[in-house]
């Protein structure tokens, strides 16, 4: 599979594109049609399995994939475990304050301890991403659907991130075969 993408590459000259045009016109390009195509992916598998793979923040981790794919937060290391991070700090979140059984706040009124969750999550998912040297800032929207209970049983979270990782894949696919040098894990270290 990877060499018909990298054919279709070869053969589309994404490169010579940008030496005839706007590299803002090619990059919205790629960034569109590559934030449809790996959304509607996930939307399909979301309706086929009826399965929540898709979820707010894989939007802004699609438009770092495909837009800024050499920004460290863009990173297969970054995203997957920034979100990890996010959806770990949230379900944590839920515990201390007693709301995995609570229903979601965009479905009920915000308390107090919902309050609390929402503020505890993202405080430890930024803190947990910088300690770890992994900043991906869609996973602070990641932490909030999980401490609001949007997303909240064991379950739901790791149907969530393996629509991280099937994302983190495709961006992985898509941005070699359009010849970027995107990193295969970390990222790359600066000059």
């Amino acid at each position: 599979m990877n060499s018909v993408v990298l054919g279709l590459a070869r053969r589309l000259r994404i490169p010579a594109l940008v030496a005839r045009h706007s590299s803002t016109r090619v990059m919205g390009l790629f960034a569109s049609v590559n934030g449809v195509v790996s959304i509607g992916l996930m939307a399909g598998a979301a309706w086929v399995t009826g399965s929540a793979f898709v979820f707010p923040s894989l939007g802004p981790t699609a438009f770092l994939l495909f837009y800024t794919p050499n920004q460290a937060s863009a990173s297969p290391r970054n995203t997957f475990f920034g979100h990890l991070i996010g959806a770990v700090a949230g379900y944590v979140s839920l515990v201390v304050f007693g709301l995995t059984e609570a229903a979601p706040a965009l479905a009920s009124t915000v308390t107090l301890p919902r309050v609390g969750a929402a503020a505890l999550s993202l405080g430890l998912t930024s803190g947990v991403m910088v300690w770890g040297r992994v900043p991906h800032p869609p996973a602070g929207a990641t932490t909030l659907i999980v401490s609001l209970g949007i997303l909240r049983t064991p379950s739901e979270l790791a149907v969530l991130m393996l629509a991280v990782a099937l994302l983190t894949a495709q961006g992985f696919l898509i941005n070699r075969a359009a010849g970027i040098d995107y990193p295969r894990w970390a990222p790359k270290k600066g000059p």
